[in-house]
């Protein structure tokens, strides 16, 4: 069920580029990755690939992949230190965002939100695979040729039931413009 909300997100968000030429990119992007409030995961690196469609001038849809990779944590118990390993993440989803390359009336600031599927595995553990949401802000440069940079700053909340896991990601993005119709 969750897979088919993506797709049927991505689907309706095609649907709407009849009317007008569709502009069409990849961006690739890479950061760190802080867990908030969680004492059993250290600081990690993201990185991954995005795929904005411009389906009308200031809406753009964003089928992305992301790869996380948490730290180990280590905490005392009864005077022995143990050490966990951090998780290791996969997701898949799409973010909507609103403005073309970060330009909404001129600013250069772009706020997006998004669903995925987030798999969280570690050893140790029970892998997972649970829905996440995730909420940011962009600041973007386009570059002549095609060519564009920014950067984010997101919160992805993923829903485990009774509890949630938290995670700010700062990344830096290159991007391209493929200029498909």
């Amino acid at each position: 069920m969750r897979f088919s909300t993506i797709a049927v997100l991505v689907v309706v968000g095609l649907a709407a580029g009849p009317a007008h030429a569709v502009s069409v990119g990849v961006i690739a992007f890479g950061g760190p990755s802080f867990p908030i409030v969680q004492d059993d995961n250290g600081t990690g690196a993201q990185f991954g690939v995005r795929v904005p469609v411009h389906v009308i001038p200031l809406i753009s849809v964003e089928p992305y992949y992301a790869h996380s990779s948490f730290g180990d944590a280590s905490d005392t118990f009864a005077g022995t230190e143990y050490t966990r390993s951090g998780f290791d993440m996969d997701a898949f989803g799409v973010n909507v965002g609103l403005g073309a390359l970060g330009m909404i009336a001129g600013s250069p600031f772009y706020p997006y939100v998004g669903i995925g599927s987030h798999s969280l595995s570690r050893d140790g553990s029970d892998d997972m695979t649970e829905v996440g949401y995730n909420f940011g802000l962009g600041l973007g440069v386009p570059l002549p040729a095609g060519f564009s940079i920014n950067a984010r700053c997101e919160l992805t909340v993923i829903d485990l039931g009774d509890t949630s896991r938290k995670f700010i990601n700062a990344t830096a993005n290159l991007g391209y413009s493929l200029g498909l119709p």
